[in-house]
């Protein structure tokens, strides 16, 4: 019987933090149970650094600027079939409720329902345009990253909307186990452990007492042209990484860890037995490290992402794949999973039939010209197009200390080629040029008109409980 699949989706979750991927001190029981009876993939890449763009590459399989999803206030084009439409002509009921960063009046992209609104704007609102003088609009995240911006609180509107996504994920499983008429593809996707780090006392103290490491610094750090800009964008010359602002914002981020542990727990006890369980993210977060924060970046607290899959039948129960694969890869496998013979030109593989590298890319929001990693075997390479390029070990520098580029140069050569084979950096930027003038046209007429594209969830009162 082909299975029902659930997709949990967490936002800027790294992998280390998780007790399933092997952290001392950040309790995750329900995730490290999930990892135990399922495949624990070691090196799974964002296909982007950033949230929409992540999001639209892994639910369509391809590359995001393929079709031109270049930042948070871009579209997904509703013509690009993704993992709900191919599902939905399996015979699945596709349901998706939490977030999904979709942009523009499609709010579904092949989705019969939808439970909840998003968290962010559905509209052009964050369009990512330069003043006058060059200089990023928007910014400055870095403040949200220490205190008084970080820790302890009664309550956020983030922490309702993620409790509003799991009742409405809760409530359709309930409904779901009465009769089963055909197999469900539920997506729960939630906002923490994104910013803002405020937690509720009970997670806080949680932590209280815990030994928790803080980035460690050299005297001086590398900064590649992505690193930079970043960084300018971000404002972090504007905070102070001190260890008492380092460990607060670890403690406030272990609670947000352990609050969607506990989300995924309530999940697993409902699901049938007869489920796929995937368990992911779009991206990770610096959370200090280099002196950074936030994504848009490759390096491996930024680019790399968990990823757990527990089939019903137990196969690979336990183990561990080593192997660098893409979130991209997601669609294909499910596709055979769901026996799908029907399915257009993607990039992504499946899981289990390897790739030679796993690429990314990452453009136009607070960068000034395109950007790409190549990860082979041991090796990480990050090319800015006209800027610089890093190559880093991993084996031997696994904190990407290191940029041994003008040591390896036939390796970076090698990885070069492999990203300009499937990539026109020239073509990337001036479309995403092109891209950002007619969509700042277009909001500023949305605003004058009033148009808004957030999804309103359909409930008819009229018919629930006692009529």
């Amino acid at each position: 019987m082909t299975p029902n699949v659930l997709l949990v989706v967490t936002d800027q979750l790294v992998p280390f933090l998780t007790g399933a991927y092997g952290h001392p001190v950040v309790r995750t029981p329900n995730l490290d149970a999930l990892a135990a009876r399922g495949i624990r993939f070691d090196a799974a890449y964002t296909p982007y650094p950033l949230c929409a763009p992540a999001r639209a590459a892994f639910l369509t399989g391809k590359y995001a600027s393929s079709f031109g999803c270049y930042d948070n206030a871009a579209p997904l084009p509703s013509d690009e079939p993704t993992l709900a439409h191919y599902l939905t002509l399996a015979g699945y009921e596709t349901v998706l409720t939490g977030k999904m960063h979709f942009i523009g009046p499609d709010q579904l992209h092949g989705f019969r329902r939808r439970l909840t609104t998003d968290v962010f704007p559905a509209g052009m609102d964050w369009v990512p345009i330069e003043d006058p003088e060059g200089n990023f609009v928007g910014g400055g995240h870095a403040h949200g990253y220490v205190p008084p911006k970080v820790g302890p609180t009664t309550w956020t509107k983030f922490l309702s909307y993620d409790e509003e996504v799991q009742f409405r994920a809760l409530e359709y499983l309930r409904e779901r186990a009465r009769e089963r008429e055909e197999p469900f593809f539920l997506v729960v996707s939630y906002h923490h452990p994104h910013d803002p780090f405020l937690v509720t006392q009970e997670l806080w103290d949680l932590y209280d007492g815990a030994e928790i490491e803080v980035p460690r610094y050299p005297e001086t750090i590398e900064y590649s042209a992505m690193d930079r800009w970043a960084n300018e964008a971000h404002a972090t010359a504007e905070v102070e990484f001190s260890e008492e602002n380092l460990r607060a914002l670890r403690r406030a981020y272990y609670g947000l860890v352990t609050y969607v542990d506990r989300k995924l727990g309530e999940l697993l006890a409902l699901v049938p037995d007869d489920t796929l369980v995937i368990f992911t993210s779009d991206h990770g977060d610096m959370l200090g490290e280099r002196r950074m924060v936030q994504k848009r970046c490759f390096y491996e607290w930024s680019a790399r992402a968990p990823l757990v899959l527990a089939f019903p039948d137990g196969r690979g129960a336990g183990t561990v794949a080593a192997e660098p694969v893409s979130l991209l890869d997601l669609l294909p496998t499910l596709l055979d999973v769901a026996g799908v013979d029907e399915r257009l030109p993607m990039d992504g593989v499946s899981l289990f039939d390897g790739r030679e590298a796993v690429l990314a890319e990452y453009h136009v929001e607070k960068v000034r010209a395109p950007c790409f990693m190549a990860r082979r075997g041991r090796w990480k390479y990050v090319y800015v197009h006209g800027h610089d390029e890093q190559l880093f070990d991993l084996d031997a520098d696994p904190g990407e200390w290191r940029n041994v580029v003008a040591d390896e140069r036939d390796v970076a050569q090698e990885l070069r080629a492999l990203i300009l084979e499937r990539f026109d950096p020239d073509a990337i930027a001036a479309d995403g040029d092109a891209s950002v003038r007619r969509r700042d046209l277009i909001r500023r007429a949305n605003d004058r008109n009033g148009t808004r594209w957030d999804y309103q969830p359909a409930f008819d009162a009229t018919k629930q409980y006692v009529r």
